[in-house]
């Protein structure tokens, strides 16, 4: 039986959006970025699903929504440290392009989710 949170799809894409940005920043970027935008980047990305995990485990809607929006918050740090990158030449248009597409498309179902939580709240 698969955990609550392993059928969210906002999970699942935050789940998968932890792993590139992951990957690239050990990889490729400089050594001496892989401690400062590097951790920034892996910490917030990790953050975001690790909020949505927290989330569906709460019993209580408010909290389920505080950890919903943290993770939000979190992806906003993960959209900015993308373009940081980009703007600093450690990614790629290309590299970038990409991980946009998966910050918006994590943001969709994260939002739809949230939505969905405060409208069954009112």
């Amino acid at each position: 039986m698969p955990l609550r949170h392993h059928t969210l799809v906002a999970w699942q894409r935050a789940d998968a959006l932890f792993k590139e940005p992951h990957d690239l920043t050990v990889r490729t970027w400089p050594a001496f970025e892989r401690f400062e935008l590097g951790s920034q980047t892996r910490r917030a990305a990790f953050s975001v699903a690790a909020n949505i995990v927290e989330g569906s485990a709460r019993d209580h809607a408010r909290e389920r929504l505080q950890c919903l929006n943290t993770a939000r918050a979190s992806l906003a740090e993960v959209g900015y440290c993308i373009h940081a990158a980009a703007g600093l030449g450690y990614l790629s248009a290309a590299q970038r392009d990409a991980l946009e597409v998966k910050v918006k498309q994590t943001s969709a179902a994260l939002n739809g989710y949230i939505r969905s939580m405060s409208d069954r709240n009112l």
